[in-house]
């Protein structure tokens, strides 16, 4: 990825400009000392002065009031503010026309920006005040008063906080009167710069030590530039929070999120003053000392799929390249390209206007269709559909262009979703909410209506990132997320009536990925890249999960790895660096998965018989008992050396009935609850009983008897045999109650088990014989 830098010959202002603002992709304006304010029409490359200013009003900072959200919103900016070294802000609308002028601090102001909703402006200047104010110039509240000139400001993602600077420090004040303020020593020089973006909640600070710097909302701090030769005068986040653009004396810089740089480009533009990014995200306007505007585009994206590359070339071209047979394929758009995504055998491009669909197959005829609103910010994929997030709403397509579904939650903001908070698979979308990040919203793909009883996931912790699996029946979707611990937990997306269980995989996870052709989870923990070959492990045995794992060093990627792709057998994982690593992880776990979903069950041993390796076996294990297989479940743990395990599926071997089988099966995987149910559906009401004595749920064994009058004298006298073994009284009052006056006869209680054994047995013979007689449920 790269910047192609564009500069006209002569300069349109006399004097160096100060700030620059887009109101749409193709329309700029930019203010400077010589009083002027211009509009650039970059489609026909013209420019034209809007107004003159005053001559005694130099600008310094412009933002425009940012576009409505929801339905009816602008297609366009129509007023900004500009802050001036007079001690006013002005609201100048669309037209040049100042609709009010404001006296706002003793000396310059220095920056103004508007809050997300553009419900409240906040003002800094050289007097060290930060004011906040109405949309209509009012003054609502002074947050705070320095000592020193504050330089630059930034409001929260949520409007709630607002980031200022103060010499050297950093300093994030909520609106809240008492609320806690946050404060750290960023730079050693003062700080000229900050920036805090919304969807990615990250925070970019530059100063006068010539570094720039990458912080979380925490003020930890993620990167730390080398000194360059000159102050950094300016910065910008892209909307999308991707990428960032560094500022300084004849240099541009193109970043990732992350910090590292993609691109630098050496314009003679002299110091870059202000950076603005375009709605799309696609292109850079800075701000310049020698009276310049400098224009640039963010070209050579590329894109991997297996064996298929796609670089954007130029604003409206691709180019495709087969690495296999060096095929190349060039494709050309009517509008400049914004997003692009290639998976499944699908390259799905976002124009300005419209959205093309290619398949890996044929590049010579795309599906075209118009997009319903502006921007698309992101794009998602899954086997059989794809997912385009922009300003207006949520859309789901097939790769046929049909319109399927627009999912929708109270207080939906599409402008901060990206790939971390939104999932999409075959059957479910799951999107995280940013009012509440405990909490997940899940969807049918195919109605947009909330999934199951309409019930969402809530977290006892903050929610960092989602990941839904991508294969298998809906019943087992499963999602998995890293909270704000950096634990990794997984857990059912279907909900209905009881709570499901949520259960941690992992600790000190950063980053995650599902396979795209099999449930095979990666992840990258502390010091370790880790495989979860089959995570459902943690719903059927919970003790071998460790064995179905495989993990290696990850010392090797460096600090702060990425996960970008997990492909067939194959992770790509970006360094902090930028590089990108490859690793090749066993291709027999997803051959096993195929096997099992197919239920070739002697295939599947076959196989491990042939890998010879144990977390192959475990896998097959639990995959056995996950399908109640328990044929192969013996076999397999038999080969792990659980011989505690073969005794109990022999023991389930010579249960009577199906029903007995069934619920010792489940009870095997944990599921107590549901074992009793079965059991209880088909009337075996003492063996469900019995299940409770042996686990010692002793309150429940009571309550089950006296509800359906049956076996009370049996639950008595094994709690009195129980508390005799540990020499302990009866202090349970229920149990105290039923035993008053009751006699323990242990000839009589082991005659009635009995008659329940015969009654059972006779009960299984006499019902129609299945045709599989084993164990295979």
């Amino acid at each position: 990825m790269r910047l192609k830098i564009s500069l006209l010959k002569e300069p349109k202002h006399q004097e160096l400009v100060s700030c620059v603002g887009w109101t749409t992709a193709e329309e700029l304006y930019s203010c400077s000392d010589d009083h002027q304010i211009v509009k650039w029409n970059l489609l026909t490359s013209e420019t034209s002065q809007l107004v003159k200013l005053p001559d005694d009003i130099y600008p310094i900072d412009l933002h425009w009031f940012p576009k409505s959200l929801g339905i009816k919103k602008q297609t366009q900016a129509e007023s900004f503010v500009l802050t001036s070294s007079d001690g006013k802000f002005h609201l100048i609308s669309k037209l040049g026309r100042v609709e009010k002028s404001v006296e706002a601090h003793c000396g310059a102001v220095l920056a103004g920006r508007w809050n997300y909703e553009g419900t409240a402006l906040v003002t800094v200047g050289e007097d060290g005040q930060i004011k906040i104010w109405s949309k209509t110039g009012m003054l609502r509240s002074t947050l705070a008063q320095q000592g020193t000139p504050v330089y630059s400001v930034a409001w929260g993602p949520d409007s709630e906080k607002v980031l200022y600077t103060a010499g050297k420090q950093l300093i994030i004040k909520p609106l809240q009167p008492n609320a806690k303020v946050l404060q750290w020593k960023a730079h050693d020089g003062i700080i000229l710069k900050v920036d805090w973006n919304s969807v990615n909640d990250l925070i970019l600070s530059a100063g006068e030590d010539c570094k720039y710097k990458v912080w979380d909302s925490y003020g930890r701090p993620l990167y730390n530039s080398q000194p360059h030769e000159h102050p950094i005068t300016s910065l910008a986040w892209a909307p999308d929070g991707e990428l960032f653009a560094v500022g300084s004396f004849h240099t541009l810089r193109l970043c990732d999120k992350t910090g590292w740089s993609y691109a630098l480009e050496k314009p003679n533009t002299g110091s870059i003053f202000n950076i603005a990014w375009s709605i799309d995200g696609t292109q850079i306007a800075g701000a310049c000392g020698n009276g310049h505007v400098v224009f640039a585009h963010v070209v050579e994206q590329r894109w991997e799929w297996k064996n298929f590359q796609v670089t954007l070339t130029k604003r409206r071209t691709m180019q495709v390249r087969n690495v296999l047979n060096d095929a190349v394929d060039l494709l050309e758009f009517r509008d400049r390209v914004i997003k692009a995504s290639l998976n499944y055998a699908h390259l799905v491009v976002s124009t300005s206007l419209q959205c093309y669909v290619f398949s890996t197959k044929n590049w010579n005829t795309p599906l075209i269709f118009d997009l319903k609103e502006g921007t698309v910010s992101l794009i998602l994929q899954a086997e059989r559909h794809f997912l385009l997030v922009d300003g207006g709403g949520i859309y789901l397509y097939s790769y046929e262009g049909r319109f399927i579904s627009s999912p929708k939650f109270p207080g939906m903001r599409t402008d901060i979703l990206n790939a971390q908070t939104v999932s999409l698979s075959n059957d479910t979308i799951a999107i995280k909410d940013k009012a509440d990040e405990k909490i997940i919203f899940l969807f049918e793909a195919s109605t947009g209506k909330p999934l199951g009883d309409g019930k969402h996931l809530s977290h006892k912790n903050e929610i960092l990132e989602i990941a839904l699996d991508q294969k298998g029946l809906t019943n087992d979707r499963k999602i998995a997320f890293i909270d704000k611990n950096r634990d990794l937990y997984i857990t059912s997306v279907k909900r209905f009536g009881k709570e499901e269980q949520i259960i941690k995989l992992g600790t000190m996870v950063h980053t995650l990925a599902w396979c795209d052709t099999c449930n095979i989870l990666c992840g990258l923990q502390d010091t370790r890249f880790t495989v979860w070959y089959y995570p459902n492990t943690v719903y059927v045995d919970r003790d071998i999960l460790p064995k179905t794992l495989y993990e290696r060093d990850a010392s090797e990627f460096s600090k702060n790895p990425h996960i970008v792709s997990f492909v067939g057998n194959q992770v790509t994982i970006r360094r902090a660096d930028g590089s990108l690593v490859h690793i090749s992880i066993s291709p027999y776990p997803a051959i096993l998965h195929e096997y099992v979903s197919s239920s070739k069950w002697e295939d599947a041993v076959r196989l491990c018989r042939f890998v010879k390796e144990q977390t192959m076996w475990a896998c097959l294990a639990a995959m056995a008992v996950a399908n109640r297989d328990m044929i192969t479940a013996e076999i397999a743990y038999a080969a792990i050396g659980e011989i505690d395990k073969v005794q109990y599926i022999n023991s389930i071997k010579d249960l009577p009935s199906k029903e007995s089988k069934m619920a010792h099966i489940l009870l095997f995987s944990g599921n107590i609850q549901e074992a009793e149910i079965v059991l209880l559906q088909a009337g075996l009401v003492y063996q469900a009983i019995q299940i409770n004595i042996n686990l010692y749920n002793w309150e429940r064994a009571l309550e089950l008897a006296v509800k359906y009058k049956t076996h009370v004298d049996t639950v008595l006298a094994y709690r009195q045999k129980f508390l005799e073994t540990f020499g302990k009284q009866e202090t349970n009052e229920r149990y105290l109650q039923y035993a008053e006056g009751l006699q323990v006869d242990w000839e009589k209680i082991k005659a009635k088990i009995q008659m329940e054994i015969t009654k059972e047995r006779e009960r299984s013979s006499s019902s129609q014989p299945s045709r599989n007689t084993g164990l295979k449920l």
